[in-house]
């Protein structure tokens, strides 16, 4: 039931340490550890974060620096010094612990939770767990904009974007070969009927053979489309 994960890792030491922890964020994809070290900074906490421009990946730096109001943002190479001089610095105040971290540590434990417990720092959508189909619910407090589901998954809105994103391309193209699978099937039942001497079934099939080639072309396009590399000049 474990798994190395940052934002766990980074809400149970917040929780267990408070001020005497240093958060730091490193380059990586997507938005993993932005919601722990708002924790971290929550419960009295040091954030840094690897200056984006220096990250080989910058979308992990860039999401933790909006999340959090970082302490520090500095280039990889600065790091060690960095940190070997803040472990030597006395730690600020305590922070009090919000409640409903220590209920999302108690998740991320294995803790069975129910919609009476959930309901406490999250909010019901219309929006579905990748992992088990289950209700997501909006947490309230803290950033970046996440989800959780009764059975104890969680996603940020980045990583549940991009799951959403190849369970649409998946069903795409499982639409895509049931409606060729069905003009071939209905075509064939055309050319059976014409053999047979049933012109008017025959044209039919042969009518429907063609609605569903229209449809499977229309869908080939969509599949096509979703691997093209996006326009720079969108949104600009």
């Amino acid at each position: 039931m474990v798994r190395p994960a940052i934002d766990p890792l980074f809400r149970s030491a917040a929780m267990t340490y408070g001020p005497r922890v240093i958060g730091v964020v490193l380059s990586g994809l997507l938005s993993d550890g932005a919601a722990g070290l708002d924790a971290v900074k929550r419960c009295g906490g040091v954030a840094v974060v690897q200056d984006p421009e220096d990250a080989i990946a910058d979308e992990m730096p860039r999401h933790a620096l909006d999340a959090a109001a970082a302490d520090l943002s500095i280039p990889g190479a600065k790091l060690g010094d960095v940190l070997s001089d803040l472990a030597r610095q006395a730690p600020g105040p305590a922070l009090p612990i919000p409640p409903e971290l220590r209920l999302e540590v108690d998740i991320a434990m294995g803790e069975r939770i129910g919609t009476d417990v959930l309901n406490r720092f999250a909010d019901a959508s219309a929006l579905t767990c990748p992992d088990c189909g289950g209700v997501l619910s909006k947490v309230r407090a803290g950033h970046p904009l996440r989800f959780r589901c009764q059975v104890g998954h969680a996603y940020a809105a980045e990583n549940l974007a991009t799951e959403q994103e190849g369970r649409v391309d998946e069903a795409l193209r499982v639409a895509l070969r049931i409606i060729e699978e069905r003009a071939e099937l209905v075509s064939r039942m055309g050319d059976e009927g014409r053999q047979s001497g049933r012109r008017a079934v025959a044209e039919m099939y042969e009518e429907r053979a063609r609605e569903y080639r229209v449809y499977a072309e229309t869908l080939r396009r969509a599949v096509m489309r979703s691997f093209d590399p996006p326009d720079p000049e969108v949104g600009a």
